[in-house]
C-alpha cells in the first residue's frame, strides 16, 4: 500500500501544479466558456482544475509507464547498479576468509544462503545489503569497518545487513530508490533542458521543461523520500533487534554502531542520495540540499534511540 502511494501522490502534483499554472496564467474567458458541464459554463477554478486535470493524468500516464520500465529493470538489473555506484568490489574466500566464515555462521545459523560479499574502498565505517530476495542478495562492507571494528562487532553489523535480506527488506527499498532515482533524475534532466533551451532561444520550450522540472524535483525531493520515511526507520529498528537476537550480543551491535556514528560517510555515496536509506547509517556528507532534506526526513532513526533500545534488549538476556 506505501509503494502504490508513489503513483497517487505524483498525480495529485501533478494536478494541482497544473491547475494552478492555468488557473493564473492561462486565458480565463476561453477557458469558462468554452469547457462546459451539463450545459452551463464553468468557473474559471473549475475551468484550470478540469484542464489540469486532463493533462495531469495524460502525463502522470506516461510518466508512470516509463518509471514501471525503469523499476523493472532496477529489480533484476538494481543491485549491480548500486554496488557498481559504491565502487564495491567482488571477494573471494581466499581474499578475506575472516569475513566468509563470520557470514558463513550466521547464514546457516538462520537457514539463509549466502550472499555475495563487496568491500568498498574506504577508510570510513558503513555496510548496506541489496538484492531482489534472499537467492540474489548482496552484502556490502566497507574496508574501513572490517579493519576498526573487533570480531564481535563486525559480527553484529553482519548480523544487521543479514535481517533487512531475511525481512526482505532489501526488495522493498531497491523498489523505493530506483523509484525516486527516476524522478530525481527526470528532475534533474528537465531543469537542464530548460536552461540550455533558453540560452538558445526565449520560447516556451524553455517554460516546459522548468515546470516538469520543478514537478519532478518536489516529487523526488519532498514527497517520495516521505513515503520512503514510513517505510524505512522501522525496518532499521526490526533489523537491529533481529540482528541481536542473532547474535544473542546486542551490546556489540550498539558497540559497533557507536563507532560507526563517528565516521559514517562513504564519498562515492555523495552523489547517490537515494542510496542513503540502505546502509547501516547514512553515508552522506551534510553539504547539498538532498543531503538537508535527507536530514529533516532522515531514513535512520537516531543513533542514541538506537543503541539505547539495544542496550535495553542486552539487560534482558
Amino acid at each position: 500500500m506505501l509503494v502504490l502511494l508513489f503513483p497517487a501522490v505524483f498525480a495529485v502534483l501533478t494536478a494541482l501544479v497544473l491547475g494552478g499554472l492555468w488557473y493564473w496564467f492561462g486565458d480565463p474567458q476561453a477557458q469558462a466558456w468554452q469547457m462546459v458541464y451539463n450545459g452551463h459554463p464553468l468557473s474559471r477554478t473549475q475551468a484550470a482544475l478540469v484542464e489540469a486535470g486532463v493533462v495531469a493524468l495524460a502525463f502522470a500516464t506516461v510518466c508512470w509507464i516509463l518509471a514501471c520500465i525503469w523499476m523493472a529493470v532496477s529489480y533484476f538489473t538494481g543491485d549491480h547498479i548500486l554496488l557498481n555506484s559504491a565502487d564495491a568490489i567482488p571477494i573471494s574466500r581466499a581474499d578475506q576468509p575472516e569475513i566468509y566464515r563470520l557470514v558463513e555462521n550466521l547464514c546457516l545459523s538462520r537457514g539463509l544462503p549466502l550472499p555475495r560479499i563487496y568491500i568498498m574502498d574506504d577508510e570510513s565505517l558503513n555496510a548496506f545489503a541489496t538484492g531482489r530476495d534472499p537467492q540474489h542478495a548482496s552484502l556490502a562492507l566497507t574496508k574501513g569497518i572490517v579493519q576498526k571494528l573487533d570480531r564481535a562487532e563486525l559480527e553484529g553489523v553482519i548480523s544487521h545487513e543479514l535481517s533487512h535480506i531475511e525481512n526482505r527488506d532489501i526488495r522493498l527499498m531497491l523498489i523505493t530508490v530506483a523509484g525516486i532515482s527516476f524522478f530525481t533524475f527526470a528532475g534533474e534532466f528537465c531543469l537542464r533542458m530548460a536552461f540550455s533551451t533558453r540560452r538558445r532561444s526565449k520560447n516556451d520550450g524553455a517554460l516546459l521543461f522548468m515546470v516538469l522540472g520543478i514537478i519532478f524535483w518536489i516529487y523526488g525531493l519532498l514527497f517520495a523520500p516521505l513515503i520512503r520515511l514510513a517505510i524505512s526507520r522501522e525496518r532499521e529498528y526490526l533489523a537491529d533487534a533481529t540482528g541481536a537476537l542473532m547474535t544473542r550480543n546486542p551490546r556489540a551491535l550498539a558497540s559497533a554502531l557507536r563507532k560507526i556514528s563517528q565516521d559514517s560517510r562513504v564519498e562515492a555515496l555523495d552523489k547517490r542520495a537515494s542510496m542513503a536509506a540502505m546502509c547501516i547509517e547514512n553515508p552522506l556528507a551534510k553539504q547539498n540540499l538532498f543531503s538537508w532534506l535527507s536530514g529533516i526526513w532522515a531514513t535512520h532513526p537516531p543513533i542514541a534511540k538506537r543503541i539505547a533500545a539495544l542496550e535495553e534488549m542486552d539487560r534482558g538476556f
